[in-house]
């Protein structure tokens, strides 16, 4: 994870890389469109207002800036006065794209498409957790899903161009249009089809290639832009008009200028092509300095080691560059243009080789899917530009611009090598519903860092088997809990802190424990109630007892974890006393004073690999004869990026992530006892489990009173990571 003061350190800078390999390989495929090199730095974003008209913007990367945004003030972020965010909405991505030119290919429309579907399966894994920090006067947790309401292909004809081009393109121009006639098509069309306004709904409005945005008649701030004959010569970008471009950005329609938003309020995000056009076959682009585009996406930084390190050609040694001399022409223009390609450029995790297009644009929509990425989390935490930024105007993507850091267990995958084809890196860092993504990480205000995902993993140790009477301690700060702090708002007033929560439930019947996490001011030491992290318990009966340790952040995330304790001592009275331990199902006739059988079960300590060879080894103990069976669970998304198919778990806990159940193994018994035993993986989950290093698997054993009519059941659940 980035934090941000390395955000604010300068890199070296490199200097203007040649065009040769462009022009040699133009001579070997001409369909194939060359990337710009050169030493740009990454830009900020900022809420601006542009000819009356506020935005938040996201521009281009320009030399003033560094990793991270120049001016950020992390210190200051706050929504003072509880203004509004929102609450979950239903998102509409609208393509105006007039026949007969339609310019989106369908390939991209199924990436986009598919990319706003994930959205409402977004998990802890991805930056969009992070939102559910931001609140308002209302104090609702902020909800990260988004409803993906669907899609549709806008073919009304494009009005007279309202403004002009700063360079428009050679072949293939469209149009111009300015942001009030994105705002009056929007208007005419919601009118047209009955959509909703108000701030439940979200639009995001895509024009095609060829259409450039401006937010102003004079065509001051575009998505497009000019260079001097000796900029282009020089390859710097250092015009007015490029320090003013843009990428993105979102709005409002507030003809009530209601402060809080209303029913006629609009909320939208344009989302012109900022694309480039590299791998796509039927355009004559401006320049080459307009082919690329990764300074709409990353600026040309990549991860390395958990660092963000700008990327550039790396010096041939001797001998190499008297090898590349004795290659043919055709290798030594091939070799050249791969060096070259070491250097700054895009990212494609969804990029196909020739698409059904006939061509390698097909991964473009990956650049669009960051913007959308952005504008999601600074429409929901700041719908208004009113909400959540700091004192420079800076939303809640807008510090982390261009940091990438991988999220979540898979971290970051693909290869950042560039396709000679695409000119594009394989690189993803998020897996959002079954997809790879590269999408901006976001603020953490409880870190105050770039994060690319939300931490949340209760965890303890179990002690030693105790006798009766004596005091255990369990210790729940092993656990990770990234979102431990955020702000509450009451009626009126500033915001005021609050924090994550801790509950414990000692499976004998007591009272649960809860209380506040360290860092509340409540909890200094010595840490007393109402605070939780850490608890002491006695039990007064031996047995087996599942102890619960749920975590609660500030975002509203729950995650339970469940370990045995083992106690010595005499049982308790049958059917009474706070030691007793609890059917899981009503009583049936004739089972009048039975109870469920005590059981436990853990993941035996041993490496991946010995697991998925050998079996996973597993121990249990059990008070009585019992029948049941075993579950090995994966999580749903890892299950799917991995292809790995099984049957959905049913029976888990309200607010649970998904789990598919990946292997079985039936447990019979004779009488009560411990042992251990190993369950098989399929065939074919464990080849796909092989190509990982670290898993995380939940155990579930599931029993029942074995020498009974009417049997009684049991649960106990257990989490183990295995490695290597």
């Amino acid at each position: 994870m980035t934090n941000f003061a390395r955000l604010l350190t300068p890199p070296a800078r490199l200097g203007a890389a040649s065009a040769r390999g462009r022009m040699l390989l133009m001579a070997l495929a001409a369909s194939l469109a060359l990337t710009l090199l050169f030493a740009a730095t990454p830009a900020h974003a900022v809420i601006t207002d542009v000819g009356g008209t506020t935005v938040g913007l996201q521009p281009r990367n320009h030399d003033e800036l560094e990793l991270g945004t120049i001016g950020a003030q992390p210190k200051t972020f706050s929504n003072e006065s509880g203004n509004v965010v929102l609450h979950g909405s239903s998102e509409y991505a609208i393509y105006w794209d007039p026949e007969p030119a339609k310019k989106f290919h369908h390939e991209w429309l199924t990436n986009l498409d598919g990319f706003f579907h994930s959205l409402g399966e977004a998990g802890l894994g991805t930056p969009f957790a992070n939102v559910g920090q931001y609140r308002d006067r209302s104090n609702a947790i902020t909800k990260f899903h988004a409803v993906f309401n669907g899609a549709y292909s806008d073919t009304t004809k494009f009005p007279s161009a309202g403004c002009t081009d700063p360079n428009p393109l050679l072949v293939g121009e469209v149009t111009c249009l300015t942001d009030a006639q994105l705002r009056e098509q929007l208007q005419s069309f919601i009118a047209t089809h009955g959509l909703p306004k108000g701030m439940g709904a979200v639009y995001f409005l895509m024009t095609p290639p060829g259409v450039t945005v401006c937010l102003d008649a004079t065509a001051t701030h575009c998505s497009d832009y000019a260079l001097s004959k000796t900029e282009e010569t020089e390859e710097k970008r250092e015009s007015a008009s490029y320090q003013d471009s843009f990428c993105s950005y979102h709005g409002d329609i507030n003809p009530d200028n209601a402060p809080q938003g209303d029913n006629s309020t609009i909320l939208y995000a344009a989302i012109p092509w900022t694309a480039g056009y590299n791998g796509l076959v039927g355009y004559s682009p401006k320049s080459f300095l307009y082919d690329t585009a990764f300074d709409c996406q990353d600026g040309g930084w990549n991860p390395e080691h958990n660092e963000e390190r700008y990327e550039k050609e790396r010096v041939l040694t001797a001998e190499e560059e008297a090898a590349l001399l004795k290659d043919s022409q055709e290798e030594r223009l091939i070799a050249e243009e791969e060096h070259r390609l070491e250097g700054p450029h895009i990212e494609e995790p969804n990029q196909e080789g020739k698409a059904e297009s006939d061509d390698y644009s097909a991964g473009l929509s990956d650049l669009l899917i960051n913007q959308i990425g952005e504008e999601e989390m600074n429409i929901v935490t700041d719908p208004l530009m009113s909400s959540w930024h700091d004192a420079a105007g800076n939303e809640v993507t807008d510090i982390c611009r261009n940091v990438f850091a991988g999220t979540g267990s898979a971290g970051i995958e693909g290869t950042v090598k560039a396709n000679l084809f695409t000119e594009a890196g394989f690189l993803s860092n998020a897996t959002v519903g079954t997809g790879r993504y590269y999408i901006n990480n976001v603020f953490n205000l409880a870190a105050e860092e770039c994060a690319g995902a939300v931490g949340l993993v209760p965890r303890f140790t179990s002690p030693n088997p105790v006798n009766a009477g004596e005091i255990v301690g369990v210790d729940g700060m092993e656990s990770t809990f990234s979102l431990s702090s955020g702000y509450a708002f009451g009626p009126t007033g500033p915001p005021t802190k609050t924090y994550a929560t801790f509950s414990w439930n000692f499976g004998d019947g007591t009272p649960e424990v809860a209380g506040y996490a360290p860092g509340a001011p409540t909890c200094e030491a010595p840490w007393l109630s109402p605070c939780a992290a850490s608890a002491f318990h006695a039990y007064e009966y031996g047995g087996v007892y599942q102890v619960t340790l749920t975590v609660t952040d500030v975002a509203g995330n729950i995650s339970s974890v469940t370990h045995p304790i083992t106690v010595d001592g005499p049982a308790p009275p049958l059917g009474s006393g706070p030691g007793s331990p609890q059917a899981t199902g009503p009583a049936s006739p004739g089972t009048a004073g039975l109870l469920a059988p005590i059981a436990a079960a853990s993941i035996v300590h041993q490496s991946l690999r010995t697991a998925l060879r050998k079996g996973l080894v597993v121990s249990y103990s059990v008070n009585e004869q019992v029948a049941g069976h075993f579950e090995v669970l994966l999580s749903r998304t890892v299950a799917h990026r991995l292809g790995i198919s099984g049957t959905p778990a049913t029976g888990l806990p309200a607010g649970s992530a998904p789990e598919l159940v990946i292997a079985k193994a039936i447990l019979v018994t004779t009488k009560g006892g411990h042992s251990a035993l190993h369950i098989a993986f399929p065939k074919r989950t464990a080849a796909r489990l092989a190509h990982v290093h670290k898993v995380a698997l939940m155990l579930r054993l599931i029993v029942r009173n074995a020498a009974t009519i009417d049997p009684l059941t049991t649960t106990v659940v257990s989490s183990a990571t295995l490695t290597g």
